[in-house]
């Protein structure tokens, strides 16, 4: 999935309604420009350590029991924060099934040029590659 298609969400317009708010994840995109660098010197770091070949980052705004926290909104004064993960955890926790992971590593975008992004917010969570400014 590309971020795009998580910037338009469908809301219909309605009569009676107020106007579409802004989504959320227009935040988001700002804070990973932001947090780009980071996240990539991480992701190489995984990789190079040995650690996965299959780096994930969740990006939330609340806590989540997943990954460890390596960029913290409220210490950076953003809205989003980061936590790193793996492939590994995933399927270890559950959040994607064994049967899932060829799949996924067939889907899996250049770790060199785009950051694996599992969004969470209050409607649910999806996987989404960045690339890197």
């Amino acid at each position: 999935m590309d971020f795009s298609d998580l910037l338009t969400g469908s809301n219909s317009g309605e009569e009676g309604q107020e106007p579409k708010k802004k989504s959320p994840l227009q935040s988001l995109q700002v804070d990973l420009d932001f947090y780009s660098e980071s996240i990539k010197e991480i992701s190489t770091e995984m990789v190079a350590e040995g650690y996965t070949l299959f780096p994930i980052f969740i990006a939330t705004q609340h806590e989540v029991s997943l990954g460890e926290i390596i960029l913290d909104k409220d210490e950076l004064d953003t809205k989003w924060s980061i936590n790193a993960s793996s492939l590994e955890e995933f399927i270890e926790r559950g959040v994607i099934k064994d049967d899932k992971k060829s799949n996924f590593e067939k889907n899996y975008k250049k770790s060199e040029d785009f950051m694996c992004l599992f969004v969470v917010v209050p409607e649910g969570a999806n996987f989404v590659f960045y690339p890197y400014k």
